[in-house]
């Protein structure tokens, strides 16, 4: 494997720079460089990431990483089907559908395990309920399978697609309710732009999709290319680790961890930023532990992949089915107790 083919070179080098007298402490270790595609600006999401970095944890596993922010969140899962990153942040749907387009990738870990994205409503807009949807337009990011999370929701109150006015509206989510160019959004994440509605005084009713009716499922996941996952699985087992390691940090720091994501995006509102830590931290904080009783960091549930692949198909946003244990692999998360540090 190419961590322990260096291995020996790495040994020479100290050898040769021993033999001139140099001193062991000033060789620069050999670590292996691992490519992450993070699958937005940093942001709270991204705290275990952003702290394993800062904390030097990534490094502490001889790993040379680089957290790298596309500007299309669908991009980085197509970079590591390419070879072109080793790691990609990415979310179970996107999963799914690229396995069904041939591409060859594996979610190797749950970042969060649960749904972030959310309908949502201003009370200027006087919607009491889904049913009260009927009539109004409602802003979408123009994403299929958030198309199908809609036609779900709708049903669910016992209304139809022809029941709402449908609008695309790309990134503009926010913007498209808070000007009345829509009653009610689907999209946003219910902790971090959720959190920005209520700090900003607008009153917003914040409703997850699998309380609406959608399925649950894992918001962000690890992916990793099938191949590489068989070729050479030891840095992407060390990097969950070393992650696993951050989260565990920023959960018990939130304060720092909040300072952190800070550092990494000065576009971010400080208070703001604080109030999205505090409801993010929570859904980060797995148990890292590996107790008795436990499961590890990263831990995904094969039954309730295989029920949002089923609820896909029917839906019709997969052509076919495909098995969950396929798509996912728990065989490199952590084992054992991850320490935290200070």
């Amino acid at each position: 494997m190419r961590r322990f083919a260096l291995l020996p070179f790495a040994i020479l080098v100290a050898l040769a720079m021993s033999a001139c007298g140099t001193k062991s402490e000033d060789v620069t270790p050999v670590r292996d460089p691992l490519k992450v595609a993070m699958d937005w600006y940093p942001n709270p999401d991204h705290a275990g990431f952003l702290v394993a970095q800062k904390q030097g944890y990534f490094k502490d596993a001889g790993l040379d990483v680089s957290l790298d922010s596309p500007t299309d969140p669908s991009l980085p899962i197509k970079l590591v089907a390419a070879g072109k990153a080793d790691l990609a942040l990415s979310y179970e749907p996107e999963v799914l559908l690229a396995r069904e387009q041939g591409l060859d990738v594996v979610s190797v870990a749950s970042v969060i395990d649960q749904p972030l994205t959310s309908m949502i409503w201003l009370k200027k807009s006087k919607i009491k309920n889904v049913k009260g949807l009927k009539g109004k337009t409602v802003s979408t990011a123009g994403i299929p399978y958030q198309d199908a999370y809609l036609k779900t929701i709708l049903a669910r109150a016992g209304l139809s697609e022809n029941d709402v006015k449908k609008v695309g509206v790309g990134q503009g989510l926010l913007p498209s309710i808070v000007s009345g160019k829509a009653q009610a959004t689907l999209g946003p994440f219910w902790n971090i732009e959720g959190i920005e509605l209520k700090k900003e005084g607008l009153k917003p009713t914040i409703n997850p999709v699998n309380k609406l009716g959608v399925p649950t499922y894992s918001e962000l996941v690890l992916v990793a290319k099938g191949s590489r996952i068989q070729d050479d699985p030891d840095p992407i087992r060390l990097f969950i680790t070393a992650l696993s390691r951050g989260t565990r940090f920023a959960v018990s720091h939130p304060n720092k961890a909040t300072a952190t994501v800070l550092e990494a995006n000065d576009a971010l509102k400080p208070k703001i930023t604080a109030a999205q830590m505090k409801a993010t931290l929570p859904v980060l904080d797995q148990d890292g532990n590996g107790g008795p009783g436990t499961v590890p960091y990263g831990h995904q549930d094969t039954t309730s992949w295989q029920a949002f692949i089923n609820w896909m198909v029917q839906e019709g946003v997969l052509n076919s089915s495909q098995r969950a244990v396929d798509a996912l692999t728990n065989e490199l998360l952590p084992t054992r107790k991850v320490e935290v540090g200070s």
